[in-house]
């Protein structure tokens, strides 16, 4: 067992944006309030100082507050160690092996509390020698970093100015120690320390300014934004369980369209999706950007408007064209059946996109049933439409075609915007409406009809003739 020391030490090497003796704003010089801060919060915050431990709402949840938000996330810091935290509430569970979590249980709301991070080279040795407590990559990033230190030391190691921020419900202040209120009011994401260091120390930092950036309607400082396009490939060293987890937290947020046009910005999209950022780049597909756009403004709009959304959508909108184009390459190339064409090219396409993020087996599913729906939408024929229609991702595959419809439709070709107008009706009508849509399908002939196939002759019968 390693022992932990919470001792106050300075640290030599300290950011320069980093001070040690913190400003200090009293409850008539900030918003923040009891009553804009969740109840498990302060239940936490109270027994931890009732125990003797200090205690701070740290982070997001004090940033939000002052920009006039409701955070999401009520996050604490404290002096206490994991183990302490776990004596203390019995609903308490320590998680994670990289950094080691305490998360208190409050039936669906979670709270997380940290223990103050301390600096490496401040630790004792014995600590700096434990193979559990600290571990770094060839690269320089972070691997495991369970060293624990003092308030001042976990503002230094917390990586944005403005999630430096330590309000205390002791004494009702918060504690600023990297200018962090003068940067929200500045409307500024700037790295605590040098972003070269930070970024190296981990790389997902980068992905984090963007998001903070548009989350926030806030500018990128010149210094923290300098070294990102030169230190994206290092991204390539983030196991893609994790990349998934910023997918959804960069595209599933409200602001997908904005993180998507300032990840290319930065050609830090290519490492969530490398197919498509080639397509992109070298203009292989007309429709696809456009059509990128589009599904990520619904999303956006769904989000907004509180209405359900899956991640699978979005990534069967980015993969739609990569896959249309592998299926005409294996036509053109084999003599495939277009079924096997279509299962050929799923095969390949996923198995080279997980390379860079973590899809699960459950959204994979689903993107291969609005896939699939697409060509069955088409087929319209006598019980083909209802089958279609009672599909259980009918609607996910309805609203993919409304997306094609819009983005691929023109004067020249209005196939799309005839299919997905009938299919709007069909959804729309009684029964027997349904089947005389159906009906008038047969007798317009707009639906393929399949060849009949030839029969074939018994091997004795051929035989015998070629006699």
């Amino acid at each position: 067992m390693c022992k932990k020391v919470l001792g106050k030490k300075k640290n030599k090497t300290s950011p320069k944006n980093i001070n040690h003796s913190p400003q200090i704003f009293t409850r008539d010089q900030h918003p923040v309030s009891r009553s804009l801060i969740s109840a498990s919060a302060l239940k936490v915050l109270y027994r931890l100082n009732k125990a003797g431990y200090e205690a701070y709402l740290v982070g997001g949840g004090v940033r939000d507050i002052l920009l006039g938000l409701a955070p999401k996330d009520f996050d604490i810091a404290t002096n206490a160690t994991p183990e302490q935290i776990k004596a203390l509430f019995r609903n308490c569970r320590l998680i994670g092996r990289r950094f080691r979590l305490a998360h208190i249980v409050f039936g669906r709301e979670i709270i997380e509390v940290a223990t103050f991070r301390g600096h490496h080279e401040s630790a004792p040795q014995k600590q700096q020698d434990c193979q559990k407590t600290s571990k770094q990559s060839e690269h320089g990033m972070l691997l495991r970093d369970n060293i624990y230190g003092s308030i001042d030391e976990d503002a230094e190691r917390r990586d944005f100015t403005i999630n430096a921020l330590y309000y205390s419900s002791a004494d009702f202040k918060i504690y600023d120690f990297a200018n962090g209120i003068s940067d929200i009011n500045a409307k500024k994401i700037r790295l605590i320390g040098d972003p070269e260091t930070r970024y190296r120390e981990d790389p997902v930092r980068m992905l984090r300014a963007i998001r903070f950036a548009t989350k926030l309607d806030m500018d990128i400082s010149e210094e923290t934004r300098r070294p990102i396009k030169a230190l994206a490939p290092l991204l390539e060293n983030i196991p893609p369980a994790r990349m998934f987890e910023e997918f959804l937290k960069l595209f599933l947020s409200g602001k997908a369209y904005s993180n998507f046009h300032l990840l290319r910005e930065y050609q830090l999209f290519r490492y969530f999706f490398p197919i498509v950022d080639q397509a992109l780049n070298n203009n292989e597909e007309p429709y696809l950007l456009a059509f990128i756009e589009q599904a990520l403004k619904n999303t956006d709009d769904r989000i907004n408007n509180n209405k359900r959304v899956t991640p699978a959508f979005l990534f069967a909108a980015f993969l739609w064209y990569p896959l249309q184009k592998h299926i005409s390459q294996l036509h053109a190339k084999t003599q495939l059946t277009p079924q096997d064409a279509f299962f050929n090219a799923l095969g390949e396409i996923m198995s080279e996109q997980q390379r860079s993020i973590a899809i699960p087996k459950r959204f994979q599913a689903v993107m291969k049933d609005i896939w699939i729906l697409q060509d069955k939408l088409n087929k319209r024929v006598g019980k083909q439409a209802y089958k279609a229609f009672e599909h259980p991702k009918f609607r996910a595959g309805y609203d993919f075609l409304l997306l094609r419809s819009e983005i691929e439709a023109t004067a020249e070709n209005t196939h799309l915007a005839e299919l997905a107008k009938w299919w709007t009706d069909f959804q729309q009508n009684n029964h027997e409406t349904q089947q005389l849509m159906i009906k008038s399908i047969v007798k317009s002939g707009a639906t393929q009809r399949r060849t009949p196939r030839k029969r074939r002759k018994p091997r004795n019968q051929a035989a015998k003739s070629s006699e």
